[in-house]
């Protein structure tokens, strides 16, 4: 039987760590038991399996993007970064009522890959923003609070990420508590406000909403915006049946 060199071992190791990034199966994982069908989340679970947490985010960082994988690979591992690094600032410093309680939360640079260090920001606007040109990723990237997008109890997948984006895209737009759509008045989150371009590349604002909206509305309608919940969107403080 043939012995293989530990210099073999590590390069076989390296080779399939890639693969195991794509799956996303420790944060898959770690959605499914303390993330709600409703995205509410249980930090103190978390908080409690924080080295199962790292062990992922250790796993992307030993893997960053390269330019041979395809776009779809390359979007689902930024939105699972940007998502679990969320989850990560909240547990570093939970218990917190809020993100805005912790300082400079999307500005500090924690997020390490080898030499360089990002900010949640960084990724989001520098990166994921301008190098993908979709809209459907604001409903997708969490910010750890009531009004913001719900985190989906499962990884981004690169097979399933359009199906995944159309469904978080549907489900935040028709979510009451997060929108109120009428024919001739819709009241939106603030969301669309603050990324407004970034949903009229190809038509109005209401031409957006109404790819998604079980209620159809009229290209004339009145457009107001919501106040912004920065609750923390923790199941210890909400009924999660």
């Amino acid at each position: 039987m043939q012995v293989q060199s530990q210099a073999q071992v590590q390069v076989q190791a390296q080779e399939q760590s890639p693969v195991q990034v794509h799956q996303h199966q420790i944060w898959d994982q770690l959605l499914k038991q303390f993330v709600s069908e409703t995205g509410l989340v249980n930090y103190s679970g978390f908080k409690k399996n924080s080295a199962r947490l790292d062990q992922y985010l250790e796993l992307l960082q030993q893997n960053p993007v390269q330019e041979s994988w395809s776009r779809s690979q390359r979007l689902a591992y930024w939105i699972n970064a940007y998502n679990a690094f969320t989850v990560k600032l909240i547990v570093d410093h939970y218990p917190v009522a809020s993100i805005r309680d912790i300082q400079r939360p999307w500005a500090r640079k924690f997020i390490h890959f080898g030499d360089l260090s990002y900010s949640l920001d960084q990724i989001e606007n520098q990166i994921i923003r301008p190098e993908f040109m979709e809209p459907r990723i604001h409903f997708a990237l969490v910010c750890a609070a009531v009004s913001c997008p719900n985190l989906l109890n499962q990884a981004y997948l690169p097979e399933k990420l359009n199906e995944q984006l159309d469904q978080q895209t549907r489900y935040f737009i028709n979510e009451s508590g997060k929108n109120k759509l009428s024919p001739n008045l819709v009241e939106l989150s603030k969301l669309f406000s603050w990324y407004g371009t970034d949903f009229t590349e190809r038509g109005t604002l209401i031409d957006f909403i109404n790819q998604y909206s079980e209620q159809p509305i009229s290209d004339k309608a009145k457009i107001k915006y919501l106040e912004y919940n920065w609750d923390l969107n923790d199941s210890t403080f909400f009924d999660v049946r």
